[in-house]
C-alpha cells in the first residue's frame, strides 16, 4: 500500500538535514499567494486546476473579498531532488505594509526565503523592507522574478530586453543584500546570478518556471517560453509540462538554502543572547532533537474547534503529547495538550515532533514572540517591527450586553495580530485600538462583525503622537510621600546616532542586569563615552535611563522600582499622557531612608515619577508628531494632481520621477493628515494612483500647532489639571 502523505511528512521530520523552513515574501500584488498555491498543487497537496485560482492560503473572508494576504499561513509539502526526498516548510507571508508585523514575526521562523518580484514593476518599497526583515535574522534569500507573461504579451519585449529587465532587477536586489546584511552575510548572500542558480524565472498564474540549471538540464531555452505565448490559447500549459513550476522552484529551494543544522549554527548567535557553552545554547546551536527544550512561537491562530494554536519553529529538543513546560515570557508553568505537523494547509495530529521544524502546538495560553522551555532560562530576542502603531480608533459594543464579549476578542486579536495594541481601560470602559493604518484598524474592525460575531461602533481615527524635551533640563528633586526618600534627575534629548542606534536594532532594548560588552560597545560605536555607556540601565521605547549615583548602598534594592516607574512615565508624560520618546533621563542623586520598610513602592515610585515630570517639564517639553514616506504613482497625466495632493496635507515632495509612463512621487507625509487619502487619491487620478509606505518616524511638530494638539489630546482623553504637568 502507498505510504500516505502525512506519514511522509512525519518520517522525514525526522531529519533535520533534509528539511528547508522558509518564507515567501514580495510586494503587494507581485503574486505570492498564487505561486504558494502552485508550489502546493505540485507537492500533490491540491489540484492543479484550482491553483492560482482557489488561493487556498487565503483563510478570512476578508482575503479572498479583498484579494491580499493579511495572515501568514504555514504548509508542509514533499519534494524529490535528485533520489531524495524532502520536507519543505513554507510560510505566506502578507505584502501589505499594514500587515508587516507578520513577515518579521514569520522570519523568525524560517531560515530562507524566496524574494518574489514582478518582472514589470522591479523592486518596490515593499520588497526592500522584507529584505530587511529576513536579513535583520538572518535569514538567507534567493530570488524569484514572476509575471514573465506580462513581459511578452503586454509589454512585447525582444529575449534582449528581457534579459536587460532581469539582470537590473538582480542587480538591484545584490546591491540591497550588500547595504542591509551584516558585512560577512552581506558579501556572501550578494551573489545571486542566474549561473548559480539561485535565480528563477516564471510565471505563478500560468505554472510554469524556467532556472538555468534546469533549463542546462532539460534542454528548454528562452525561446521555447516565446514561442509558446506566440502560438495563443492555451500553448503555455505545454510550456507548464515542460518546466512546472514547482519543481523548478523546490529544486533550487533545496539546492541553494540551508538546513536547519547549518542555519542555527549563525542563526542563534544572533537572536538568542544566552550562554552558547551552556546547554540549552549548545542544543540550539546544533538543532539536537536529544537536547533541551527551545520552541519560539510566531503565530496564534484561534480555531473556533481546537482553540489557541501556536504556530513556531522548533530549534532544539523534541516536543511531546502531555509535556509539562515552562513559558518564560508570561512566567508561568504549562502543559502541551496536542502536537500537530502541518500536511499542505491541513493540521495533522501526531505524537511527537523533534527539532529543525515549523509545528503548532494547543494548549498553551501565550503570545507570539513567547520562548517555551522545560524551565526557566534565556529566552529568545524580543521578536521587533520595523513599524510602530500610530493610528488609534476607539471601539465599543453595539449592545451593551456584548461588553464583556468584546473585551475577551479584543484580548484574542491582540494575540493573532501583536502589531495591534489593545487598550482596555477598566475605569472609563474605553477601549483603544491602536494599528498600523487605517486599512489595518478596518480590517480588524471587520473580522470582529464577521468572525467574531460582535457588534461594534468605532470612532474616527486619531493619531498617537509623542512627547519630547528640547532642551536639558536643570537637576530636579522628587520627594517621597514620607519625606524621607529623594531622587535627583536630568531629562535632556537623546542623540540622535543613539535613537537611530536603538531605532535599527544595534542597540537592544530592555534593562541591563550585568555588565554587557557587547552592548557597551554599541553605545559607544553611537557615540557615547564609554564610561558613561557602563551606566546605562535601560533602553525602554526609544528612550535610555542612566544611573550616575555612586556609593548608594541600597541600590539594589530600589533599582527595578526606579526602572518601572522610569518606564511608567515614558509610557504616558506630563503633557498630555503620550508615550515619550528621544530622552535620556540621568538619575544624579539619591537620598535613602535606612530603614527598608520606609522606602517600599509606595513611597519609591511617587517620588521618582515627580522627580522625572519636574525634570521633563522645565526642558521645554514638546510634541512629535508621525510622519510617513510615502510613495505615489498614477500615470503621467496625473503629475500635477499628485503634488496638489502632497501640499493640500501638510506634505513635503521629496522626490518626483518618471518610470515607464507612470509618474512616481516619494513625499513626505503627518499621519494626522492621511485620513481619507486612499479614496482623495482614487477619485484625483480616474481610480487609477497606488500608493505604499516606504518608512515612518516622528519629528517636531510645527510650533503653530502645538499648543492646539495638546489641548485637543487633553480634551479627548477627558484629562483634568491635576493629571498632567509634573
Amino acid at each position: 500500500m502507498a505510504e500516505k502523505m502525512v506519514e511522509k511528512v512525519k518520517r522525514l521530520s525526522d531529519n533535520p538535514k533534509n528539511i528547508r523552513n522558509i518564507a515567501i515574501c514580495a510586494h503587494i500584488d507581485h503574486g505570492k499567494t498564487t505561486f504558494s498555491d502552485n508550489l502546493l498543487a505540485g507537492a500533490g497537496m491540491m489540484s492543479e486546476e484550482l491553483a492560482g485560482k482557489q488561493l487556498v492560503l487565503d483563510f478570512h473572508e476578508d482575503e479572498s473579498a479583498r484579494g491580499i494576504t493579511i495572515d501568514t499561513a504555514a504548509v508542509s509539502m514533499v519534494h524529490n531532488f535528485e533520489d531524495s526526498e524532502y520536507l519543505i516548510n513554507l510560510l505566506d507571508t502578507p505584502g501589505h505594509v499594514d500587515f508587516g508585523g507578520d513577515v518579521t514575526r514569520a522570519m523568525r521562523a524560517v531560515d530562507g526565503a524566496i524574494v518574489l518580484c514582478c518582472a514589470s514593476e522591479g523592486i518596490m518599497p515593499q520588497t526592500e523592507t522584507v529584505l530587511r526583515q529576513a536579513l535583520k535574522e538572518r535569514v538567507k534569500p534567493i530570488l524569484f522574478i514572476n509575471k514573465v507573461d506580462r513581459l511578452i504579451k503586454e509589454l512585447k519585449l525582444t529575449p534582449e530586453k528581457m534579459q536587460e529587465r532581469f539582470v537590473k532587477i538582480i542587480t538591484q536586489v545584490n546591491k540591497l543584500i550588500n547595504q542591509i546584511a551584516e558585512k560577512e552575510y552581506g558579501e556572501k548572500w550578494s551573489k545571486i546570478s542566474p549561473t548559480d542558480g539561485n535565480v528563477a524565472f516564471g510565471s505563478a498564474f500560468h505554472n510554469w518556471a524556467l532556472s538555468v540549471p534546469y533549463m542546462q538540464d532539460k534542454g528548454i531555452t528562452f525561446n521555447d517560453v516565446i514561442d509558446a505565448y506566440e502560438k495563443g490559447g492555451e500553448a503555455y500549459k505545454e510550456l507548464a509540462k515542460k518546466a512546472p513550476i514547482h519543481e523548478v522552484v523546490l529544486d533550487m529551494v533545496v539546492d541553494h538554502l540551508p538546513n536547519p543544522v547549518d542555519a542555527q549554527k549563525y542563526r542563534i548567535p544572533k537572536i538568542w543572547h544566552g550562554d552558547n557553552e551552556s546547554e540549552l545554547g549548545q542544543s540550539l546551536i546544533k538543532c539536537d532533537s536529544k537536547g533541551k527544550l527551545g520552541f519560539v512561537i510566531t503565530k496564534i491562530v484561534v480555531d473556533p474547534q481546537a482553540g489557541e494554536i501556536a504556530a513556531g519553529r522548533l530549534f532544539s529538543g523534541t516536543i511531546k503529547r502531555g509535556m509539562d513546560v515552562y513559558m518564560n515570557k508570561a512566567k508561568q508553568n504549562a502543559k502541551i495538550q496536542q502536537v500537530f505537523i502541518y500536511n499542505g494547509a491541513k493540521r495533522e495530529i501526531i505524537e511527537d515532533v523533534p527539532a529543525g521544524n515549523i509545528i503548532g502546538i494547543a494548549g498553551l495560553k501565550s503570545t507570539p514572540g513567547e520562548t517555551v522551555t522545560l524551565e526557566q532560562d534565556e529566552p529568545f530576542e524580543a521578536i521587533t517591527h520595523i513599524f510602530e502603531p500610530v493610528v488609534t480608533k476607539a471601539i465599543e459594543a453595539t449592545k451593551p450586553a456584548d461588553l464583556p464579549k468584546l473585551i475577551e476578542v479584543l484580548r484574542q486579536i491582540a494575540k493573532e495580530d501583536p502589531t495591534v495594541e489593545i487598550e482596555i481601560n477598566e475605569e472609563t470602559g474605553e477601549h483603544l485600538l491602536h494599528g498600523m493604518g487605517e486599512l489595518h484598524l478596518e480590517i480588524i474592525e471587520n473580522r470582529i462583525k464577521t468572525e467574531k460575531n460582535v457588534e461594534v461602533k468605532t470612532s474616527p481615527p486619531i493619531v498617537v503622537y509623542r512627547e519630547t524635551v528640547s532642551k536639558p533640563s536643570p537637576e530636579m528633586e522628587g520627594k517621597s510621600p514620607n519625606k524621607h526618600n529623594k531622587f535627583y534627575m536630568i531629562v535632556e534629548p537623546l542623540e540622535d546616532e543613539i535613537y537611530n542606534a536603538i531605532k535599527e536594532g544595534k542597540i537592544r532594548e530592555g534593562r541591563i542586569k550585568k555588565k554587557d560588552p557587547e552592548l557597551r560597545d554599541a553605545f559607544v560605536e553611537a557615540g557615547m563615552d564609554s564610561k558613561e555607556a557602563e551606566k546605562v540601565k535601560n533602553v525602554y521605547e526609544g528612550n535610555i535611563f542612566m544611573d550616575m549615583t555612586r556609593g548608594q548602598v541600597y541600590i539594589n534594592e530600589v533599582i527595578e522600582l526606579i526602572l518601572d516607574e522610569f518606564e511608567n512615565v515614558m509610557r504616558g508624560g506630563p503633557l498630555a499622557k503620550e508615550p515619550c520618546v528621544r530622552l535620556k533621563v540621568r538619575m544624579m542623586d539619591m537620598k535613602l531612608h535606612e530603614d527598608a520598610i520606609h522606602r517600599g513602592p509606595a513611597q519609591v515610585y511617587p517620588a521618582v515619577r515627580e522627580s522625572i515630570k519636574l525634570a521633563m517639564m522645565s526642558a521645554k517639553p514638546i510634541v512629535y508628531e508621525p510622519i510617513q514616506i510615502t510613495r505615489f504613482e498614477a500615470p503621467l497625466e496625473y503629475a500635477g494632481e499628485l503634488s496638489k495632493l502632497v501640499a493640500h496635507r501638510r506634505g513635503q515632495l521629496l522626490d518626483m520621477t518618471e518610470e515607464s509612463g507612470s509618474s512616481i512621487v516619494k513625499a513626505k507625509m503627518p499621519v494626522a493628515e492621511t485620513f481619507g487619502l486612499s479614496s482623495d487619491l482614487r477619485s484625483a487620478t480616474g481610480g487609477r494612483g497606488t500608493s505604499s509606505l516606504i518608512d515612518q518616524m516622528f519629528e517636531k511638530l510645527p510650533e503653530e500647532l502645538q499648543q492646539k494638539v495638546v489641548q485637543q489630546i487633553v480634551s479627548r482623553k477627558g484629562l483634568e489639571e491635576g493629571q498632567l504637568g509634573a
